[in-house]
């Protein structure tokens, strides 16, 4: 260590973050023996099985529409691509007529059948218009208890999740989301409903709507709800035995992916070099497994659940340990791809540097055998240069003790929420993106804007109370509370409308496609959104403070599901 940088090792800022609760509880998972995951005969016979039912013209609209729900709920759908989108597309060419939803069958025509069709549609690409919800609308154009059946809570739930795909101008969605929050919300409060199974499902809709869950956890979650469902229209015992099955053998994959990364980073023994930084591989690796969860991402889940580790490094690094001439000196160096600005400074930032370097030569030898390397490596290696500007930027702010403005500290912070890199650098992984829309993805467009700031600004509610304990640059609240002079609540309260507007930006992006985007990666670029969702959820840090994520990482990683015979 040279002379300059120990004068600063007494005066450096301390965060005192805990260390792993994991420990090493993945690593024999690494050598595990692991069948592959469709090599299951009785997996295979099933899905055949399910694909006739989704194929078949024996069932109703509604059967079919909630069979084609429970799929999807039951985290499936991607073993069914091809039904369920021929299935849609004769609902949409049946159903609509420009656009307008309108069902003749008085036994479809209600209000569960129509959300739950409304609802679909949309999330596959199609333009539904909201208007078709304007029948439950008084004279007064206002929604109406009178015009909903008092004992419909599945139709108001439906309507309750449709709503969440509102786009920007619709006034209709917004009332009926209000609207159905209230009514949902009363039947709570007011312990009017009997059923226990039913008055959780509602409490579990109304923590978190289904559009902005985690496939992956929600999957488990209704599976515990779909079998205990009796009756034959609200069950099928052939697609909840598939959908466990096929559980169990993906979480077999995610464990040896999991084992692989505990072996390199035991391995890098980067916990010890760094010691300042968190170590939180099993937390970082679960932000891949949350963008997509299928087989054929292994090579991507594994590289961005390295990357995201190291990124975690980075930050602490720029927020705790480094000066800001230190600062600079590193940031130089990610923009020169070279070391040699860094030779000076202490051996634990030389370390971060040489592991930045090293996940990157790891991603461009998939890249090079994948023909893609031209097109993914400098948009990856750019956004790293961004992500070392955003936070030297940071670092200065800290350093001078300025608060900016709310809109220049959100320009800068959704760089920072690494978002961008690590959506950037999964989807040049593996996934067969061709060049123009990785390039679209480099733009920084609207929707990647949204779901950045989505996750800047759930963070900064969640960690600006413990960050502000110490010194460190103010956050989204902070910068919130100086533009506007407002309060705490009040700034909390702007930045929930603003992150309402990121989610109708999403939403918009997705309906009208302009880009034609390929629809596994506009799911991705949701999943980016809804990750940080669950990760903040009711302001918890959930991958700082691990214990908090712990159940999840359980259900998802470690306990397998029971099959009855």
């Amino acid at each position: 260590m040279s002379v300059a940088a120990s004068l600063h090792e007494n005066t450096r800022k301390c965060a005192n973050y805990t260390p792993t609760i994991w420990g090493n509880l993945f690593l024999p998972y690494a050598s595990e023996s692991n069948q592959e995951v469709d090599d299951n005969m009785e997996h295979k016979v099933l899905k055949e099985k399910l694909k006739m039912v989704i194929s078949s013209n024996d069932l109703s609209c509604s059967q079919k529409l909630n069979f084609v729900g429970w799929v999807e709920r039951l985290g499936v759908s991607y073993h069914f691509e091809h039904e369920i989108e021929e299935a849609l597309a004769k609902f949409h060419s049946i159903y609509t007529s420009n656009n307008n939803l309108i069902i003749h069958d008085e036994d479809d025509n209600n209000l569960l059948s129509l959300a739950l069709l409304f609802r679909l549609l949309r999330q596959h690409g199609y333009h539904i218009s909201s208007d078709v919800f304007k029948r439950f609308k008084d004279i007064n154009g206002k929604f109406d208890n009178e015009n909903f059946a008092q004992d419909d809570v599945e139709g108001m739930l439906a309507l309750y999740e449709a709503a969440q795909l509102e786009a920007h101008g619709e006034k209709i969605l917004e009332e009926a989301l209000h609207f159905s929050q209230t009514h949902l919300k009363h039947l709570i409060d007011n312990n009017q409903l009997t059923l226990v199974s039913l008055k959780a499902r509602v409490s579990h809709c109304l923590s978190q709507p289904l559009y902005k869950r985690l496939r992956r956890i929600e999957a488990r979650h209704y599976m515990s709800f779909y079998q205990q469902q009796r009756d034959p229209s609200q069950h099928h015992k052939i697609l909840l035995n598939f959908a466990k099955l096929d559980f169990n053998m993906l979480q077999r994959l995610h464990q040896k992916e999991l084992g692989k990364i505990t072996k390199w980073w035991k391995e890098s023994e980067l916990t010890r070099k760094v010691p300042y930084a968190r170590d939180r591989l099993v937390e970082a690796y679960f932000w891949p497994l949350a963008l997509s969860y299928e087989p054929q991402f292994s090579t991507a889940r594994m590289l961005v659940g390295k990357l995201v580790s190291i990124i975690c490094l980075l930050d602490d690094t720029y927020d705790v340990y480094g000066t800001l001439e230190e600062l600079e000196l590193f940031t130089e160096a990610i923009h020169r791809w070279d070391i040699s600005p860094i030779e000076t400074l202490p051996e634990c930032m030389k370390a971060v540097f040489e592991a930045v370097v090293q996940v990157c030569r790891e991603m461009e030898i998939v890249t090079i055998e994948e023909g893609t390397s031209n097109f993914v490596m400098p948009h990856v290696k750019q956004a790293f240069i961004n992500l070392g500007e955003a936070y030297l930027m940071e670092a200065k702010w800290c350093s001078e003790k300025y608060v900016p403005g709310y809109e220049e500290y959100k320009d800068n912070g959704a760089i920072s929420s690494t978002l961008p890199l690590q959506i950037i650098s999964f989807m040049g992984l593996g996934n067969h993106v061709i060049k123009e829309v990785f390039d679209w993805i480099s733009t920084y467009p609207k929707i990647v804007r949204a779901f950045s700031l989505i996750g800047r600004l759930i963070d900064d509610m969640a960690t600006h109370k413990f960050e502000q304990e110490r010194e460190h640059v103010a956050s989204g609240v902070e910068c919130c509370m100086k533009q506007y002079g407002v309060s705490v609540e009040e700034a909390y309260q702007i930045i929930i409308d603003d992150i309402k507007t990121c989610w109708k930006d999403i939403n918009e992006e997705c309906l009208n496609n302009p880009h034609d985007v390929p629809k596994y990666v506009l799911e991705c670029v949701i999943n980016m959104a809804r990750v940080s969702e669950v990760v903040y959820e009711n302001l918890q840090d959930r991958f700082t403070n691990g214990d908090s994520l712990k159940h999840y990482i359980i259900q998802l990683l470690l306990d397998p599901i029971t099959i009855e015979p």
